[in-house]
């Protein structure tokens, strides 16, 4: 699953560039029976599978043992609700881990005792943390100088400021007599911005009130 996320745009660039180093770590190799098994029946009965405490832990001591980790998160459903801000700390950090949740989930003993942070990407269950991860990975690279071209592209993004971005526009001015906006094309750099910003709060107040509250 993450081949094709890993090696393409982006994330891609930015490894090639030596910026981040990007790296899946198969818990089946940390087993130690002869099936590699991850998961187990869940005490009390309920339905589902769930994620073993031992491959986790082996997992993770042994990371642990070549570097220091600043966090050890856990993708979740109940976990914190991601967001830009949150994309922004975590891009500041040097060394991370993601433990991606499978089947029912994971015992919980491990969220207790190993994970440091537990993060959400929305309100709705997914078959795994495998895609929350990639969610992560992106958001949090791209905002590394250096990943993207033009840096200050990704500081005038939606949600740097809890504000939705402006509407943006390229050529041809014209098109079928849709125009656009005169002010874009005047060259007055100061009536711009604040047409920018003007336009940034009128879209999240119609868009996203929320942010504005917050």
């Amino acid at each position: 699953m993450f081949e094709s996320v890993l090696s393409c745009s982006i994330l891609k660039r930015a490894q090639e560039k030596g910026l981040a180093e990007l790296v899946v770590h198969n818990l089946r190799d940390y087993t130690t029976d002869i099936h590699r098994k991850v998961d187990d029946y869940p005490f009390g009965g309920e339905a589902g599978m769930v994620m073993k405490i031992q491959p986790v832990d082996a997992c993770i001591s042994h990371l642990k043992s070549q570097r220091s980790y600043d966090e050890i998160i856990f993708t979740s459903p109940d976990g914190e609700q991601f967001n830009q801000k949150t994309a922004n700390s975590l891009s500041l950090l040097e060394n991370i881990i993601i433990l991606c949740g499978h089947y029912k989930g994971v015992d919980y003993r491990i969220r207790q005792h190993l994970v440091t942070r537990e993060i959400s990407i929305g309100d709705y269950v997914l078959t795994g943390g495998e895609l929350p991860a990639m969610v992560i990975a992106d958001a949090v690279v791209r905002l590394i100088p250096g990943a993207i071209g033009d840096e200050q592209s990704a500081l005038t993004d939606s949600f740097q400021d809890n504000l939705l971005a402006p509407p943006i526009y390229t050529r041809p001015a014209d098109y079928n007599g849709w125009k656009v906006p005169e002010i874009l094309l005047s060259g007055h750099e100061a009536k711009i911005s604040e047409w920018r910003h003007e336009q940034s709060l009128e879209r999240t107040a119609r868009l996203r009130p929320d942010l504005l509250k917050s």
